[in-house]
């Protein structure tokens, strides 16, 4: 009887002790991230995480958990693809968004970005909408979500002069240094009110200038180019002190035809196609 005990008592601290580890493990998943909002229906709540903890005009880096309402659980095995769309007055448009991946290293943990072109105010909201996957079933959420302006100009909604409606957003650097960084920005073209495919193979030149000292500019930048690996184009940015940059730029075709974007001179002190860093 007491040899029954004992191998009951040492499967029930086994099933605790890797209860606990998994538990701690799903935790560590969100170490560093701040909760945005839940969004649930009958089966599920999605958690949705940011580094900053809300959304913004411009470019967001989203990261969600799909958790069971009944046991507590969190999914490992999502498979899903989101639409997020602004209903305004007249009409209602989505935005550039790239695909749900797993996290690497992560047990439970998912990310995809998304580029609000615009805030949501009181008679115009934007909604999230995602439809997925776990333990073979098909679900839905949907809900609200709140998009306020940022403080900076970090997304440009353009059209260039093929007639074409491109959307830039920058994406890094976060934290910006003063010397030579690394700048990283999505460029996208408006197919449909739904539809924001990449652009391939384009150039995106960069002026970036101190407006509040006599407009300097900077050396060593490098201009942006694309990258297959993630869609992305990669240059780099040079800072020479801290404050209030414009990051002028002209936006060029495959063949290097000017689509937007005007060079800095004396008589002209900014292109119309900029971003804005200030630190």
């Amino acid at each position: 009887m007491k040899k029954i005990f004992f191998v009951a008592l040492a499967i029930f601290s086994l099933q605790f002790i890797s209860c606990k580890k998994e538990n701690t493990i799903i935790a560590n998943d969100i170490e560093g991230l701040l909760k945005v909002q839940e969004i649930s229906n009958d089966t599920n709540t999605l958690e949705i995480y940011t580094k900053s903890g809300k959304f913004i005009v411009g470019h967001n880096e989203v990261f969600m958990r799909v958790k069971s309402i009944a046991s507590g659980a969190f999914a490992t095995d999502v498979t899903a693809d989101w639409m997020p769309m602004m209903h305004m007055m007249m009409h209602s448009h989505s935005c550039p968004k790239t695909a749900i991946t797993k996290v690497a290293g992560k047990t439970a943990l998912y990310k995809g970005d998304i580029f609000f072109q615009m805030a949501g105010n009181t008679s115009e909201k934007w909604t999230l909408k995602l439809n997925y996957q776990t333990g073979g079933l098909p679900f839905v959420v949907e809900d609200t979500i709140d998009v306020p302006n940022s403080t900076r100009k970090t997304i440009a909604v353009v059209t260039g002069s093929d007639s074409k409606k491109y959307v830039l957003a920058l994406m890094s650097p976060e934290n910006p240094i003063i010397g030579i960084n690394d700048i990283k920005v999505g460029l996208f073209k408006m197919e449909s009110m739904t539809s924001f495919p990449s652009v391939a193979n384009y150039t995106i030149e960069i002026d970036p200038r101190m407006p509040s000292m006599g407009n300097h500019g900077s050396p060593n930048n490098v201009n942006l180019t694309y990258s297959p690996t993630d869609s992305l184009y990669h240059g780099k940015l040079s800072m020479s002190m801290t404050g209030y940059w414009k990051i002028n730029m002209i936006l060029k075709n495959e063949a290097a035809e000017e689509l937007k974007g005007e060079a800095v001179t004396v008589d002209n002190e900014s292109s119309t196609l900029f971003f804005e860093i200030e630190f």
